[in-house]
């Protein structure tokens, strides 16, 4: 076995989410479209014998012991029996508690590095069964393509979207997934909307319907989206948070493809582009 190395782990905007209702067991159900970004974390896998699984942080914040990527690889022995093991080394780029996926999208690019690692030759559905246990996030960065999601974000129907470019923006402050949705503010009655509506204006359909609630357990949110409305574009929040981004049309980019502007400390800016696919997406086979 050879270790892996530079193995990226893309960063996801939501282009819109809109909560159409709540199952019995709590869960909101959800639609959303997710779109790949060229901000990425990097890993690397070594082997290592006995079964042993290790991490070290190369960049960001140190990140807790059982982070998702030693969870994918644990996950991942236990549903094969694999008696190999893997040291993983971690650079850290896309923030945390963001709404981009970060930590989502490292698990999935452990479990696909070291399913070709471990030479366990499991298809992308099994795969994403097995991630599906780590988070909802996990399928979609398994699935290698843009995506129409639905339930609580597990279902998914590639879709086509042209190049584009963003600004993502990410305040100093982060948001509790949990205690978001707990907000009464939030909208939990979206009617269901439709690829073909979605299609048309791929970049301005929808809103988030987690955004207000957001701005209110963190200002920032609504101060970046301020921000950005300064750079003469219109910003929304993605996913869950706190992290926002806005469209740069044609003949606003040589705007941004130089120095970006300054922006208050602590926070986190960077011009995006849409990734034409996963870049992992030829590494597992759709049949086992």
């Amino acid at each position: 076995m050879h270790a892996l190395h530079d193995v990226p782990a893309p960063a996801k905007l939501n282009l819109f989410l809109h909560i159409t209702g709540r199952r019995a067991d709590g869960y909101h159900l959800l639609q959303s479209a997710f779109a790949l970004i060229d901000w990425c974390d990097s890993l690397s896998f070594e082997p290592r014998a006995g079964g042993a699984i290790s991490r070290e942080d190369e960049g960001g914040a140190p990140l807790p012991a059982d982070d998702l990527c030693v969870r994918a690889a644990r996950a991942l022995q236990d549903a094969t029996g694999c008696t190999a093991g893997a040291h993983i080394r971690l650079h850290k780029r896309i923030p945390s508690q963001a709404g981009m996926g970060g930590g989502s999208s490292d698990a999935a690019s452990t479990l696909l590095a070291l399913n070709r690692l471990w030479q366990l030759g499991l298809s992308r559905a099994v795969l994403a069964r097995i991630g599906l246990s780590l988070g909802a996030d996990v399928p979609f960065f398994l699935h290698g393509a843009h995506a129409w999601a639905e339930g609580v974000g597990e279902r998914l129907q590639s879709i086509a979207l042209p190049p584009a470019h963003f600004l993502v923006l990410k305040p100093s402050q982060g948001i509790n997934t949990a205690q978001l949705f707990q907000n009464p503010l939030v909208r939990r009655d979206s009617p269901p909307a439709t690829i073909a509506r979605f299609v048309a204006d791929p970049y301005g359909f929808g809103r988030n319907d987690l955004q207000a609630a957001a701005e209110q357990l963190c200002p920032q949110v609504a101060e970046c989206l301020a921000w950005l409305r300064g750079q003469g574009l219109k910003g929304r929040m993605t996913g869950s948070g706190s992290a926002t981004f806005a469209l740069v049309p044609e003949a606003k980019l040589p705007d941004f493809t130089g120095a970006l502007p300054e922006v208050p400390h602590g926070w986190n800016l960077r011009f995006c582009s849409t990734l034409e696919r996963h870049p992992l997406a030829g590494w597992v086979s759709e049949t086992s």
